[in-house]
């Protein structure tokens, strides 16, 4: 476990709150509460209220989480009926469609939407995410990643999905492109509006990219002209070793998820290093959110009361399934009061050690425990108690594993937010763990993660702005 470090500068928290376009998310089963929302995610108003109210309270970001396809191993193979009647991110909408509502109704909050690099080719994506990034005025993030899930493969390349470390070898290529594209094909200056001389754009200042390479050929040039970012912020969720690898390189954000700071720590550390070491960037500037579902009430033990009553409306065959794609583990094949520590699985006995670690009065992990684990709040961390309690816990994880902020998921929608806002950052306001405001009012989403106003593209130290062809500049070549 990492240590205090006393002369570790006190930060002040980055929070998103963490979404899917689908009802739940994180906590299956309870869409039933009576209070809960989630099951409007297919009305336009649900998200711009969502919008309109996290920016009310300041939210750097809405972290909007994405699959495609269906959890499907639980009580498999290809069994997608526990999900399906649990509605355990089934169905789910695609995420980025939605963003251009959200952000005409808001000035501030940024967009941190998921989508993978293993399935659309990168010139189709970077017209998209350059597209919503000008329609955003700059407030667009692209989580990165590779898939998880063989059902989202065998629909999108008709069979199981490539190996891992080989979709992280297609992402690496993918991400070079994608910034020759945003980077280098337009000269900042390229669109001149000269109405006297009839040109729009200076032809002169925009090239192909003539990208050669083992997975893409892409000769460009991009559709779009240079949006207010250009580059949206990375962020990225993998803590493999070649998800390490390429987050040390690109990432400017990174999603860790772990029920205690110890289970993050190691690798927090060895990112930054890494960061440091071998790509010469600044590993203070790469920001670590852990996943945080808060249960709040004004006493710990009106805190304790919700958190029974969600656990009672939490499915545990859709917290199964959630699980079994997650890990590619399916529990259903163990008896129902099999000690799971003494099964043939590392993968299994691993995770029940951490959780045994972090929850040591539970005597006993069966499946039913481990699915009652996940009902609320996911595989993240699931503090219950009073808005005091909660921000102690967040200023541990802060001080143990060094993260910079959370991403923070619901247990009921809106719900859960209502009492983050109303309750705990007056709490982390008061001990100046929290922002009053927006350190770049109608900022771009980069400005206001790094509370850095003018920082609008990529820090100098990350490998997007080597790729900048900026104006004035006549000679730019482009970086392999």
């Amino acid at each position: 476990m990492a240590t205090e470090q006393p002369d570790r500068p006190r930060k002040s928290l980055i929070l998103n709150a963490f979404v899917e376009m689908c009802s739940g998310h994180q906590s299956p089963g309870l869409w039933t509460h009576p209070e809960d929302e989630s099951y409007r995610f297919n009305d336009i108003d649900h998200w711009i209220e969502l919008a309109q109210l996290l920016e009310s309270a300041k939210f750097h970001g809405i972290f909007i989480a994405d699959v495609l396809g269906g959890y499907d191993v639980y009580k498999g193979p290809r069994n997608l009926q526990p999900a399906v009647v649990s509605g355990a991110q089934w169905p789910v909408n695609e995420p980025l469609a939605v963003v251009p509502a959200m952000a005409a109704a808001t000035k501030n909050i940024g967009f941190g939407v998921t989508v993978t690099t293993t399935y659309e080719q990168p010139y189709h994506l970077a017209r998209r995410l350059s597209t919503v990034d000008h329609l955003t005025k700059g407030r667009i993030g692209w989580n990165v990643v590779t898939g998880y899930l063989d059902s989202a493969a065998r629909n999108l390349i008709g069979k199981d999905q490539p190996q891992h470390d080989d979709r992280y070898a297609v992402a690496e290529e993918y991400i070079k492109v994608a910034y020759k594209l945003w980077e280098s094909s337009w000269r900042d200056d390229a669109v001149v509006l000269d109405r006297e001389r009839r040109v729009f754009t200076e032809p002169s200042r925009v090239r192909e990219i003539n990208h050669e390479g083992k997975y893409f050929n892409v000769p460009g040039p991009h559709l779009c002209q240079p949006s207010p970012q250009r580059t949206p912020v990375i962020l990225q969720a993998g803590t493999s070793k070649a998800g390490k690898t390429f987050a040390a390189q690109h990432a400017e954000a990174i999603f860790v998820a772990g029920h205690s700071p110890s289970v993050v720590a190691k690798n927090i550390a060895e990112i930054r290093e890494l960061a440091k070491t071998e790509y010469g960037r600044d590993p203070q500037k790469i920001k670590f959110l852990a996943l945080l579902c808060p249960v709040i009430g004004k006493t710990e033990e009106e805190a304790r009361e919700k958190f029974k009553y969600y656990r009672s409306l939490g499915s545990i065959d859709g917290a199964l399934a959630l699980f079994g794609g997650w890990t590619g583990i399916d529990l259903d094949v163990y008896g129902e009061d099999e000690e799971l520590r003494n099964v043939p699985s590392n993968a299994i006995r691993s995770a029940v050690e951490a959780w045994s670690k972090a929850t040591p009065e539970v005597p006993k992990w069966t499946k039913k425990t481990v699915g009652e684990h996940i009902t609320v709040g996911g595989l993240g961390a699931t503090p219950v108690g009073t808005p005091e309690q909660i921000a102690d816990e967040m200023e541990r994880w802060v001080r143990e594993a060094d993260v910079d902020g959370f991403n923070l998921a619901y247990a009921v929608k809106p719900g859960s937010f209502k009492d983050i806002i109303d309750q705990l950052l007056p709490v982390l306001r008061s001990r100046g763990l929290f922002h009053d405001d927006y350190a770049a009012p109608r900022g771009t989403y980069r400005e206001n993660l790094y509370s850095q106003p003018g920082q609008s593209g990529p820090p100098q130290d990350h490998p997007a702005s080597k790729y900048r062809w900026r104006a004035g500049v006549d000679k730019h070549e482009i970086p392999e």
